[in-house]
């Protein structure tokens, strides 16, 4: 069975809704199933029965080695760098799937709305230039 949806603009309303609903139901449950893990962690530490990592920019010893070799620039890339890492893995990654969901589709809904009409007038502008000649 077939269902047939007949005009572009609802065609667009339903993937807009499709989209926001496996997008949100997928960054949903990689937030529901990831650990906050940081990256590029040493090892850790058991303070009072808490395990805190150790990362490599927390020694004084990484970031002299690291300044010596690049300057300043060098230890603020490196801290750059590891922050996009991060971006991409764990709980921050639903987060950027979420927001990517919510862009795109409401790039769709945006377009069911406002571009059949622009479509109409254009097709109405030329339909108009040939009765004149």
């Amino acid at each position: 069975m077939r269902i047939k949806i007949p005009d572009q603009p609802t065609r667009l309303k339903l993937i807009s809704i499709i989209i926001l609903l496996v997008g949100l139901g997928c960054a949903a449950w990689i937030y529901q199933r990831a650990e906050n893990v940081p990256y590029g962690a040493l090892g850790y530490v058991n303070e009072g029965g808490i395990l805190y990592p150790v990362m490599p920019d927390d020694s004084k010893q990484y970031l002299r080695s690291m300044e010596l070799y690049g300057g300043k620039a060098n230890v603020l890339a490196d801290q750059f760098r590891r922050w996009f890492v991060g971006l991409w893995q764990g709980k921050s990654l639903a987060f950027i799937i979420a927001c990517a969901t919510i862009i795109t589709s409401g790039g769709f809904f945006y377009a069911a709305n406002h571009l059949n009409p622009l479509l109409e007038a254009n097709d109405d502008h030329e339909n108009h230039g040939d009765e004149k000649n």
